[in-house]
């Protein structure tokens, strides 16, 4: 049987795959698991994303985790940096977000902190996954006055946004930017950050309705940003996911500035003023060849860890970086916050831009983007780890292997969080890798049916 946690949770379509039956468990299993040690009645706190969904499931998680006698707090939608955030301001024993990050509407996800608002170790989340698949009837069920009690909080988000403003040593007035907020949890506090911050913002995509989350907008969709700025003549755009956990953003003339070249930007800044932590950088093996050469080129060390923002902390607390993150936006300042924040990125991003009088254009130069393809091969959830073994895709991979030895690389992985094998190719040529890349994934997507 599959594991339930994948790389960010659990994650699945929602009232199908991600039931209420099932959330309740997790609620009951989750909140055991975290808080079985404490002497006193333990809270957990408890947000979500845009989704319609959201409330549904909501409820029936707290239902499980008041029913083993913890508390639980609801502050509602807030992005997923936020929980992290609030977990530890709060002093509360756990956290948790109902969210499905970037992906479509119909899924959802449940994803644990515990109480420094750090993700949660794969030991801990088998356990947890242990006595959900034993129908939790381990776990005592206290009655009468030890059942668990709901509260609800309304002022957490502005605890979120004064936190966020104090990270950065400037305003930003005199800057024009349009975001992206991709119909999701950055609605409110990306705007009224950057508001209160004096800049002139054009917000897009803010006006969520439970259905509309990342429906072409935000991280993933950003050809109508990228025109916007051309035309309101904007300094730059920022994009959101879903739960605000990413960011991504584009140049005065609407070309895409991705996670690897913000945190060049970033973090040759940081190292500048001396705040770069081991002059360190950790990112994944997903990172563009472009910016290990110019971190080379710049004195600049990389880590590099398996794909996922929780490996990239991890290493990021063993060793003591600072500064670390992915391609596709999850950046973490582990000064500042315990996992990926698409708010505090922006206002760091925002802050070099502002302080350097530079565009963010010529920042981007920092480092070049080889040339790179990514394609995507959907199969069936149980089959994505299984690909290697399949003679003819293993086959395919290694003549690719050999085609681009000593000139680009090819990397397979199975998406920890959709049911997608991932192809990714980097060579001198955007148009062959782009037709190598489609032709394996379209092989591994026939193979694995």
């Amino acid at each position: 049987m599959a594991r339930l946690f994948g790389t960010d949770g659990v994650r699945g379509i929602a009232n199908s795959e991600l039931t209420c039956e099932l959330a309740m468990q997790l609620g009951a299993a989750g909140a055991h698991v975290l808080t079985e040690e404490k002497s006193y009645r333990p809270t957990i706190m408890v947000g979500c994303d845009t989704r319609v969904s959201g409330g549904m499931l909501a409820n029936a998680l707290m239902s499980g985790i008041c029913s083993v006698g913890a508390n639980a707090v609801y502050v509602g939608v807030l992005p997923t940096p936020a929980i992290a955030y609030l977990t530890r301001k709060y002093k509360v024993d756990a956290g948790v977000v109902i969210s499905a990050s970037h992906n479509p509407v119909e899924f959802n996800g449940i994803k644990f902190f515990d109480g420094n608002g750090y993700k949660l170790s794969d030991e801990l989340e088998d356990e947890i996954e242990k006595h959900i698949r034993n129908n939790n009837k381990d776990i005592p069920r206290p009655t009468g006055s030890r059942i668990g009690k709901l509260k609800f909080r309304q002022d957490a988000r502005e605890e979120y946004i004064n936190h966020s403003m104090k990270q950065i040593k400037t305003d930003l007035e005199g800057l024009k930017i349009v975001i992206d907020c991709a119909e999701g949890a950055a609605y409110y506090t990306s705007t009224e950050t950057l508001k209160e911050l004096g800049a002139n913002v054009i917000a897009i995509h803010n006006n969520p309705d439970g259905t509309n989350i990342n429906s072409n907008c935000g991280s993933t969709h950003m050809e109508e940003l990228c025109a916007r700025v051309v035309m309101e003549k904007a300094d730059l755009g920022l994009a959101f996911d879903g739960d605000a956990d990413r960011l991504l953003a584009c140049d005065e003339n609407g070309k895409i500035v991705n996670g690897d070249e913000i945190m060049a930007i970033v973090g040759n800044d940081m190292m500048e003023k001396g705040e770069l932590a081991l002059n360190t950088i950790v990112v994944t093996v997903m990172t563009n060849l472009g910016f290990l050469l110019m971190a080379k080129d710049k004195g600049i060390k990389v880590d590099q860890t398996k794909v996922g923002d929780r490996y990239v902390l991890e290493h990021m607390k063993e060793i003591g970086a600072v500064l670390g993150g992915e391609q596709s936006g999850h950046i973490i300042f582990l000064n500042e916050n315990t996992t990926g924040d698409g708010l505090l990125s922006a206002l760091h991003l925002l802050e070099v831009v502002k302080l350097s009088g530079k565009k963010l254009s010529e920042l981007a130069r920092v480092m070049e983007v080889l040339p790179q393809a990514l394609i995507n091969a959907p199969v069936p959830n149980h089959l994505k780890d299984r690909y290697t073994e399949y003679p003819e895709v293993v086959s395919a991979i290694e003549e690719l292997e050999k085609k681009y030895a000593g000139e680009g690389r090819v990397l397979i992985r199975p998406s920890g969080t959709e049911p997608l094998v991932r192809v990714m190719i980097e060579g001198k040529d955007q148009k062959v890798i782009e037709e190598d890349a489609k032709r394996l994934a379209d092989l591994i997507e026939r193979t694995l049916i």
